[in-house]
């Protein structure tokens, strides 16, 4: 993310997230909240490109992120049901699970976890679209360069004793080895019976050479906004890596499993194509 920026990516996300509410039938991630949080101007421009949205790469593209969100939602009921009532969404950019939260009042805290410029650009969408913010949500604002995860959400009230269940999307692959290493050490010093869900790209040598070539194409998309590619894991080697931090019960889907888990029913062919990205849950 370039300095004191909100995040390119993050938007991008977002409008995914919303073009799945106008193009796909049925919905995976039903978000009422997933257009009006874009804004207006964007939720035209997409009603206006929906051939755009309609090209197979866009399709694979939007499967993937939906998907991710719901089964992070699905993780964190399962976890819920372990006694988890903190949720801590890292890199949240413009997700909006906190403003739809299923559960009652008082079962479960929501801590945003983003560098204080994305905040402040959330706010400011929220404000543009009527969207209170509320109560059960929590802004911590993290800025890398000048402190830490731990003391950020320390001071947003987090309780490290406690579980907690850490959802983590779309930014393994910005980051350094050494950050991830962090962060996944942080989240296993949490109290037991919480979890983390995360998505990451396998390494380039592991892929056929078409999947080479649209990974080149997004890297370079990404890069071009300061956001580059870094980071991507062998799947044995991370479970490896997992288990060895502390982490038990490695749930890792790729296509094949997720489209066989969400999207039997797609009535219009939505999937995720291609084994580059996958999405993998462990609980504390």
């Amino acid at each position: 993310m370039i300095e004191a920026k909100p995040s390119r990516t993050a938007m991008g996300v977002a409008i995914r997230r919303a073009a799945h509410q106008l193009f796909d039938t049925p919905l995976v991630l039903d978000d009422p909240f997933a257009l009006p949080i874009v804004g207006s101007d964007a939720a035209d421009k997409l009603r206006e490109a929906e051939g755009d949205q309609q090209d197979a790469m866009a399709r694979a593209m939007r499967a993937f992120i939906v998907v991710r969100s719901r089964f992070a939602e699905d993780e964190l009921a399962r976890a819920m049901a372990r006694g988890t009532h903190q949720y801590v969404v890292l890199g949240a950019g413009l997700d909006t699970f906190a403003l739809r939260n299923p559960h009652a009042p008082g079962e479960l805290r929501i801590f945003e976890v983003d560098h204080p410029a994305t905040q402040e650009w959330k706010r400011q969408k929220l404000s543009a679209a009527n969207i209170a913010t509320p109560p059960t949500l929590t802004f911590a604002a993290v800025d890398f360069e000048r402190e830490t995860l731990a003391d950020g959400l320390a001071h947003a009230g987090f309780d490290r004793s406690a579980p907690a269940f850490f959802s983590w999307l779309g930014v393994t692959m910005y980051l350094t080895d050494e950050a991830i290493t962090q962060t996944l050490g942080y989240v296993a010093s949490t109290g037991s019976g919480g979890g983390i869900i995360f998505d990451y790209a396998i390494p380039k040598a592991s892929l056929g050479w078409i999947e080479r070539m649209a990974l080149k194409a997004l890297t370079k998309r990404v890069a071009a906004v300061g956001e580059p590619f870094r980071t991507s894991f062998d799947p044995a080697a991370l479970h490896q890596r997992l288990t060895a931090a502390g982490f038990h019960g490695i749930t890792d889907l790729g296509a094949t499993e997720l489209n066989e888990r969400y999207f039997t029913d797609s009535s219009d062919g939505l999937a995720v194509r291609g084994t580059v990205g996958r999405i993998l849950s462990a609980e504390i």
